[in-house]
């Protein structure tokens, strides 16, 4: 029997434990449970969350085994090796793989019924990895994929144009790494077309370089990394919202990384696409219309995941 107000987060690293602060402070969940290799580690990050809560919500929080998430709704996997600086998202692909397997085995082992939600980098690999190695139907195995790149995108892109980035609609999609693109085409501040929202702001087109925006957003993980070692405060915010989506059936269009079985001409493997996230997990893949250039760069973006798939199988 599934608990809609339980979660679990696997891997108590910087991005696990600042997902499970992140989650106290939201009050989605009633009860939280805690895993990592380091079962101390665990239960640090279990006391020290938990020492928020008088200021918070009501909420029980403690370091587990696979046991104890028999009966998750959600839950999130953020083990594996950390990105060095220099070392792409794809560099990590062969260590993290056999975490994930492992990790998924165990989560197979106890019976658990819940979503998997996959934030361990290489995401959109290990997502596949996640859903091949569970068996589990698609929309219950899904991964972070660019919700967090298209926040860095919107909040770029609000910044330049003076306005709210909430007031902003735009997507990356493709791989969670150095082959995603932005769906340019379709990118609107609240139904007015970029370079008419540009013009009625009164800003010079030689301020406004698309391409740039687009790099800032790309490069953003390996400028963070080489001024702190790592990122987790976004991490932890966009798992969270994902996590609001599914326990309260949001029904709210995210680009997920989720199995494409036709949608964009591709199949066989995961990528980041908008998709509606609610209770039961990506519940429908959304083929939005892309433009030609965009749709060539999709295919390429798949080709890359392709290639590091057949090395893996």
């Amino acid at each position: 029997m599934v608990n809609i107000q339980k979660v679990a987060v696997i891997g108590c690293g910087f991005v696990g434990s600042t997902i499970a602060f992140t989650l106290m402070q939201r009050g989605i969940f009633s009860e939280m449970v805690l895993l990592d290799m380091n079962q101390e580690k665990a239960e640090g990050e279990a006391m020290d969350i938990s020492h928020g809560l008088p200021f918070a919500h009501t909420m029980e929080i403690y370091a587990g085994t696979y046991e104890d998430i028999r009966d998750a709704a959600l839950v999130i996997i953020t083990a594996g090796a950390n990105q060095k600086p220099e070392e792409t998202r794809l560099d990590l692909v062969q260590k993290n793989t056999r975490i994930m397997q492992s990790v998924v085995r165990e989560i197979c082992r106890v019976g658990c019924e819940g979503i998997l939600l996959v934030v361990s980098n290489p995401v959109d690999i290990l997502t596949y990895v996640a859903l091949r190695e569970s068996g589990f139907p698609r929309e219950r195995v899904i991964g972070s994929g660019t919700v967090l790149d298209t926040a860095r995108l919107k909040y770029l892109l609000g910044r330049l144009l003076k306005v709210d980035s909430r007031n902003v609609h735009a997507f990356i999609i493709g791989e969670h790494g150095d082959s995603e693109l932005a769906v340019w085409s379709s990118a609107n501040i609240s139904g007015i077309d970029l370079e008419h929202f540009r013009e009625l702001r009164g800003i010079p087109r030689e301020q406004c370089s698309w391409k740039e925006i687009y790099e800032d957003v790309r490069d953003s993980a390996y400028d963070i990394i080489r001024c702190k070692g790592a990122t987790y405060y976004g991490i932890g915010i966009a798992v969270a919202r994902i996590a609001e989506c599914i326990v309260r059936d949001g029904e709210t269009v995210l680009p997920v990384s989720v199995l494409l079985k036709g949608e964009y001409g591709l199949e066989g493997l995961c990528l980041s696409i908008p998709a509606i996230v609610g209770q039961n997990g990506a519940e429908q893949v959304l083929e939005i219309e892309l433009g030609r250039e965009e749709k060539e760069k999709l295919e390429e973006s798949a080709r890359q995941l392709q290639e590091v798939l057949k090395k893996i199988w």
